[in-house]
């Protein structure tokens, strides 16, 4: 399919000729018969965009992690604010080009980044908490990184669901604070591209807010939508003056359970803006779910607004109320191109759905799109030279879903490239039919387990008896959740031993001895539990995934997860198992080190699911199943090498809860049973932790209780000790627990008289002798000189407190 058709060999000979512009460095996959008309007046080919065509959002981090490297080397001081900005242009420059190239004709603006979309809403709406000292005035990356991250005197928001949750009450003072998404449509335009301007939506960023400290839970947020529609309107009235003729309002909220009062926000909220919005086309777009009947009978009837954007991947129902009724004279923006996944698309099935709906709204009306941003997947399948032809044939990265939805729209008017469906329905054929997919005894393995919940043998309190008996534990005993700090030296080892440069037997002296050090530092600390580090990990996730069966993986399939921080998710593409012990030499090798207790480290098999790119010819409980005996292999070996205290982290867990509370039950149920299955069969003496960060646990707190841990590890400091608040409602925990004393996610040093006040806080609601102290989360991010004397703080506080509990008996 490389430049096989001559009209396209006479297009770049005339474009080359007429705007004296090299041909852009696309892809050669992108360079097949993709370019119709020919008009060399506007850069970028913006002239072909004239399919209907759009992309909700992109990846902002780019193929090489290029703003991630930008953004860690100017918080270090190492680079300047200029010098970040110019990585961020080019990256931006290179995204759009990109879309206009390929024929897109909706191109969005403004889903570029630094932090996260909800940041830099609170950004423009000037939202920022007084304890960050901002006078007014434009933002600046000072006052931005801070509420991101904190800084030496004050802590970071809350972040959870991998956003930075905006505190809101009624004197918070508004104002237009940030003109990013002006800058950016003024950007691209002068670049002859002439984009979508995108905007969190005024309803969904309050519902996606919290109150602020000291406001009554009582006061209605959405109450404070007259205070921001006012900066909203100004907003869209200078993109207007700008030239934009499209905007993009992103309300993801209304796919979640709505109560009248929330739906009628949105009703207002439009209404209000509608005269502000007139001469404008405004598209509202809702993904990663259906709507329910009664947000879609909302949505269709908003003001001002010309198209409705719908996740059809995940959106069975909404494609029925879509066929129930749809607006004559409103385009919809059919979202059949999976934003959250890395597989082709079945392109004869997009097909089908578009002819479904062409005959309800017409073809004028229809715009072929993603079913969410692209921002949740891999960049682009041309920097995976490793992986396998038959494998790749099955995938598409966020630059080939691009190419999908191009080509959808070309075919829809008319315009089938026959070589590339041809091409599409022989990969599916192949996935369908590879050996390398199915594992009979795997799948009878895991058919088995539904005969049972795997429970241990005894409860929890007769456990937790028997395991300080063998343990000896002091109590409010200390501990960390796992990874310690990965420096330059010990990432160049791995790097260089995957790259062969060193020996097998180089790269086991140099863990090692980083283990040594590890161990040391935590007795000469003196934490009473103590981990081995991980320094043999890339990530909590691939590193398990490169040693089961099942699973494949890219050189540069990264995505962004919160900030700067990017996985590179497993790809699953068949039937999971273990073929050998995966963690046991290393953990063996640390205890080896130390008379005190050495856990075993382990990743959950939901939090392996939720953060792998995963199979979807098969249910995920179907796989999540196949993990969990897989990790329950691991764990058996663990404690027959005399390992007594063993982490299965499903950090995960709480994040794959669905949107609809409908489906609330189901999930809950085959991942707790998930957890269980891995660690049922263990011995009462053998004290299993697991460790869950990233979000908010309070509605699913009696799911948490269900999985049977000994302890667990849990985030708390960071979402203002929002967790205590469920014990303080008479919720009764008989198993250890350690809600985290301090964020690890900032830089800031937290002193000793401050974690005393939050173990003191937590024993207001908790048992002594079932709480644990310890971070927040991994320390993998942070460097030692961060490391070294918050954990000093964090053993000084925990004996402090066990002073005072002495004295008061």
């Amino acid at each position: 399919m490389i430049l096989q058709n001559s009209s396209l060999h006479l297009f770049i000979r005339i474009y080359k000729s007429t705007v004296s512009l090299s041909l852009p460095s696309l892809p050669r996959r992108l360079l097949s018969s993709h370019f119709l008309s020919i008009d060399a007046s506007c850069p970028f080919f913006g002239s072909l965009r004239t399919m209907a065509s759009h992309i909700v959002g992109y990846p902002r981090m780019g193929p090489k992690r290029e703003l991630k490297f930008a953004l860690e080397s100017f918080w270090d001081k190492k680079s300047s604010a200029e010098e970040l900005q110019k990585v961020a242009a080019d990256l931006r420059a290179s995204i759009w080009k990109q879309m206009a190239d390929v024929g897109i004709k909706y191109i969005p603006s403004n889903t570029f980044s630094y932090y996260d979309q909800v940041l830099d809403t609170t950004a423009l709406l000037g939202a920022v908490p007084p304890r960050y000292g901002w006078s007014g005035g434009e933002i600046g990356f000072d006052v931005y990184f801070s509420m991101a991250r904190g800084n030496a005197s004050v802590p970071a928001m809350e972040m959870t669901n991998h956003y930075i949750v905006p505190e809101l009450g009624p004197e918070v003072k508004f104002t237009y604070a940030s003109h990013k998404a002006l800058e950016e449509y003024k950007e691209a335009k002068a670049l002859g591209v002439d984009t979508v301007p995108v905007l969190v939506g005024p309803v969904s960023y309050l519902l996606l807010s919290k109150h602020a400290k000291d406001v009554p839970k009582s006061f209605s947020l959405l109450s404070l939508l007259e205070k921001i529609l006012p900066i909203y309107k100004e907003v869209v009235a200078e993109l207007k003056a700008a030239g934009a003729s499209w905007i993009q309002f992103d309300e993801p909220k209304l796919i979640m359970d709505l109560d009248s009062e929330q739906l009628q926000a949105f009703t207002d909220a439009y209404s209000e803006l509608e005269s502000s919005l007139s001469g404008l086309h405004v598209i509202v777009e809702t993904y990663f779910a259906d709507v329910t009947e009664e947000a879609y009978k909302t949505l269709i009837s908003l003001k001002g607004v010309s198209g409705f954007g719908f996740d059809l991947v995940r959106g069975a129902q909404t494609l029925d109320l879509i066929k129930g009724g749809f607006p004559s004279d409103k385009y919809l923006f059919a979202g059949v191109v999976d934003g959250r996944n890395i597989w082709a698309n079945d392109l004869a099935a997009s097909i089908d759905t578009l002819k479904t709906l062409e005959v309800i709204v017409g073809k004028d009306k229809l715009v072929v799109s993603t079913s969410s941003s692209l921002l949740h997947t891999a960049v682009d399948l041309v920097n995976e030279p490793k992986l396998d032809k038959e494998l790749k044939s099955w995938l598409a990265f966020a630059a080939q879903k691009v190419v999908e939805v191009n080509v959808l729209a070309k075919a829809q008017s008319g315009h089938k490239d026959e070589a590339f469906f041809s091409a599409n329905a022989a990969a599916l054929a192949s996935r369908k039919s590879s050996p390398r997919v199915t594992n009979e005894a795997v799948q009878k393995a895991a058919a088995a387990l539904k005969g049972s919940d795997h429970r241990r043998a005894t409860n929890v309190s007769s456990r937790l008896e028997a395991q300080q008996k063998k343990l000896n534990l002091p109590i409010l005993p200390t501990t960390t959740i796992g990874s310690f700090p990965q420096t330059l030296d010990l990432r160049r080892v791995r790097r260089e031993y995957k790259a062969k440069k060193i020996s097998e037997n180089d790269y086991v002296t140099a863990i090692k001895e980083e283990i040594r050090k590890v161990v040391q530092l935590q007795e000469e600390l003196d934490i009473d539990v103590l981990v081995h580090g991980e320094p043999e990990r890339n990530d909590m996730v691939e590193y398990f995934g490169e040693q089961l069966s099942g699973f494949a993986f890219t050189a540069n399939g990264w995505v962004q997860s919160y900030g700067s921080r990017c996985v590179k998710p497993p790809i699953i593409y068949g039937d999971v198992s273990r073929p050998k012990p995966m963690t046991v030499f290393w953990s063996t090798t640390a205890q080896s080190l130390t008379k005190r207790p050495m856990k075993g480290m382990l990743t959950g098999p939901v939090t392996i699911l939720n953060w792998s790119f995963v199979r979807n010819d098969q249910p995920r409980f179907e796989t999540c199943y196949q993990i969990a005996l897989a990790i329950k292999d691991e764990v058996e070996d663990l404690e027959k090498a005399g390992i007594t205290v063993i982490q299965i982290d499903e950090a995960a867990l709480r994040e794959g809860l669905p949107l609809r509370k409908s489906e609330h039950a189901f999930y809950l149920d085959w991942a707790v049973h998930s957890f269980r299955i891995t660690n049922s069969g263990v011995e009462d003496t053998t004290q299993i932790h697991t460790h869950m960060c990233y979000s908010n646990f309070n509605d699913i707190i009696h799911s948490i209780i269900d999985m049977d841990a000994d302890v667990i590890t849990i985030e708390n400091s960071r979402s203002d000790e929002k967790l205590l608040s469920v014990f303080r409602e008479g919720v009764k925990y008989g198993a250890g627990i350690g809600p985290g004393v301090y964020d690890i996610h900032s830089p800031r040093i937290p002193s000793t008289e401050e974690i005393v006040d939050r173990v003191s806080k937590m024993l207001a609601v908790l048992e002594s002798n079932v709480l644990w102290v310890n971070p927040d989360c991994g320390l993998k991010t942070r460097k030692y000189t961060e490391v070294k004397p918050a954990l000093s703080n964090l053993v000084a506080a925990a004996k402090a407190v066990r002073t005072q509990l002495a004295s008061a008996k």
